[in-house]
């Protein structure tokens, strides 16, 4: 049975897929205390990797869109960390978005909105957090956008 976390994100249209597995010598989470650290995630859905450069042919909006992607897999990992039970979220503590940006490209922040944002509408007071936005001259893969997460866990 879905719970209250899962219940809404499925009102939004949202289903959770599977937490990706680690691409080298790292864990996707580590749990310590009732905080839990997830690895960043990269713009992937199920079309595949979503590629871009901010400010280089990718607009503001499809780099919110590919933020929401990462919030969603930072989801996945959370669930998978709580063994399932997504409902042992308590909050969101801080987010850090990193955006494949040109060097001009100074608009980061409106980027990343699309995982906060997302995060706040599907969590309510829960999702609202401390964040950190940072351009950066490339990602793994040629990905738009990576997020990692600090979360508060029952």
């Amino acid at each position: 049975m879905a719970g209250k976390i899962e219940t809404r994100l499925a009102e939004l249209g949202v289903s959770l897929p599977d937490a990706a597995a680690p691409a080298a010598n790292y864990v996707p989470s580590v749990r310590q205390g009732d905080t839990l650290y997830v690895s960043g995630q990269i713009s992937m859905d199920a079309s595949g990797l979503i590629l871009g450069r901010l400010g280089a042919g990718m607009s503001v909006e499809e780099g919110a869109a590919a933020a929401k992607v990462c919030a969603i897999n930072l989801l996945s990992q959370v669930k998978a960390a709580c063994d399932g039970d997504l409902d042992r979220l308590v909050r969101i503590v801080k987010l850090t978005g990193f955006v494949n940006s040109a060097p001009e490209f100074t608009d980061q922040p409106k980027v990343i909105n699309g995982a906060s944002d997302f995060l706040v509408e599907a969590l309510g007071d829960a999702g609202r957090h401390a964040r950190s936005a940072v351009g950066v001259a490339a990602l793994p893969l040629g990905v738009a956008v990576e997020i990692e997460g600090i979360f508060e866990i029952e």
